[in-house]
Formats: C-alpha cells, sequence, structure tokens
C-alpha cells in the first residue's frame, strides 16, 4: 500500500492529514501505541468512498462534521491499543450497543475486536451465518478483509439531530472482490444501511455512549451469496438465516 507521506527534496518526511478523518497524524499522536505498529493509511477506502458515495458534504455542513464524527471514532476503536490515546472517545464513558443489546464497555469491543462487536446476534448458535463468538479480533478482520481488499467505506445519509445526542443515518459500502466464509466473490456492490446515536460530552467533545441499528443480514446475505469455493452444493441451514434481528429484518432503513 503506497505511503501519504510526502519527502522533500532535503529528505524531511511531511506527513499529510487524511481529509475525513482527525487524531491520526500531528504533535498530539507522538506516543499513540498503534495496533500495527504505525498510524494507518486510508488512501486505498478513501477512493472507495470517492468513487460510490452518494453525497458530497459541503465544508463545515452539519453532515460533513457528523460524517468526520463516525469515520474517526471508528479510526480509533480499530486502530488505537490503549484507551488514554483516544481523543475522539471518551473512554470512561463508552458504552456501545447494537440493535437493543446490552452495551459494552471499552476495554470489551477492543478486546473482540469492532467486528465481532457490529455482528452480535441474539440467533440460536446453529442458525448463526457469521457467529462472532467463534473469531478472534484478528481472524475477524482477516476475514473482513478478505472480503473487501478495498476497505468497507461509510458515508452519512442524513443528519436528524445533535449534539448532545447525534442522531443520523449511515451506510457502509465496498465491492465483494475476495472469498468470505468459502464462498466466492462476487465484484458485487455490498451494502449495510442503519442509523446510529452518539451521546457526546459538549464541554469534551468526546463521544461516550454509542448506539447502533441495523439490519446484520443485509451484509452477511450479500457475502453468501457466491458458490462455495470447493465446488459443493449449498445444504446448510446456516447460511440461509441470515438476519440477526428479526424485527429490523421487515424495516426498510
Amino acid at each position: 500500500m503506497a505511503s501519504s507521506d510526502d519527502v522533500t527534496e532535503s529528505g524531511v518526511v511531511q506527513v499529510q492529514e487524511d481529509p475525513y478523518r482527525s487524531f491520526i497524524y500531528g504533535e498530539g499522536e507522538k506516543d499513540t501505541v498503534w495496533r500495527t505498529g504505525a498510524p494507518p493509511n486510508y488512501e486505498v477506502v478513501n477512493r472507495l468512498f470517492e468513487e460510490g458515495r452518494t453525497n458530497v458534504w459541503a465544508p463545515g455542513s452539519v453532515e460533513e462534521k457528523v460524517q468526520r464524527l463516525l469515520k474517526t471514532w471508528e479510526m480509533e476503536i480499530v486502530h488505537k491499543v490503549r484507551p488514554q490515546d483516544f481523543k475522539l472517545i471518551d473512554a470512561e464513558a463508552f458504552e456501545h450497543s447494537v440493535n437493543g443489546t446490552p452495551g459494552k464497555r471499552i476495554e470489551e469491543v477492543l478486546l473482540i475486536g469492532s467486528y465481532n462487536q457490529f455482528l452480535q446476534t441474539s440467533l440460536p448458535e446453529e442458525l448463526r451465518a457469521y457467529d462472532p463468538s467463534k473469531y478472534t479480533m484478528q481472524e475477524a478482520q482477516t476475514t473482513f478483509l478478505n472480503a473487501f481488499p478495498r476497505g468497507f467505506a461509510v458515508e452519512i445519509l442524513e443528519v436528524y439531530s445533535g449534539p448532545p445526542k447525534v442522531a443520523y443515518k449511515f451506510r457502509h459500502f465496498s465491492t465483494f472482490d475476495g472469498p468470505f466464509q468459502g464462498h466466492a466473490p462476487t465484484g458485487e456492490l455490498v451494502q449495510l444501511i442503519g442509523i446510529s446515536i452518539f451521546t457526546v460530552d459538549e464541554t469534551t467533545n468526546k463521544v461516550g455512549k454509542i448506539e447502533f441499528f441495523y439490519d446484520p443480514g443485509e451484509l452477511i446475505g450479500d457475502l453468501l451469496k457466491g458458490p462455495l469455493l470447493d465446488g459443493s452444493a449449498e445444504a446448510s441451514t446456516t447460511t440461509r438465516s441470515v438476519s440477526g434481528c428479526p424485527v429490523l429484518g421487515k424495516l426498510q432503513i
């Protein structure tokens, strides 16, 4: 992957800011511990975002600000190892819930990883098309990075309120270009649309409680469309039972 750094004629490295995220580069991040040992490079997924987004929000608009808020929040939760390195996330007030499930503290989410947290399900084990309890954080990351080699871009569709409670509609999207759980890629657009609420402390401007509402089956179902790579027939009930939320599965969100 290409670097986002430019080297001047004098050999000095000038670090460029990410156009859509804060708190990656600069003096404030000199002691940050990164999961991969270095700041993340979003060059590839930024191109995917720019090619596939449905809106270009004006700089300084409410939508642009919330989009940066979401992208920065996701960057910190995925790539920063220590809660003390968070600049946007309030580690003390942090509570993350999906579709009304009990909220998890920051230590729990950092342990299981963001994909496993976002795909929490109340379905019986035998009906889970993707079972987050069976994947470590690294295994989950690898599984979805293989399926989405260009990354999994996110955009803001609408902003309903805020702050202190920032409610918005979002769209995650990518192209299914790599294998997923033994299924061949289709090359088709895969997307997930949902609603989220961020509770922001108006004094510190940090995000504490986070609630997400969406149907995980919208994502997993598209990843199971490709034929099995081993050529066998699709006979498993698990791969056909993809909706993680029976209520949300009936809603057009």
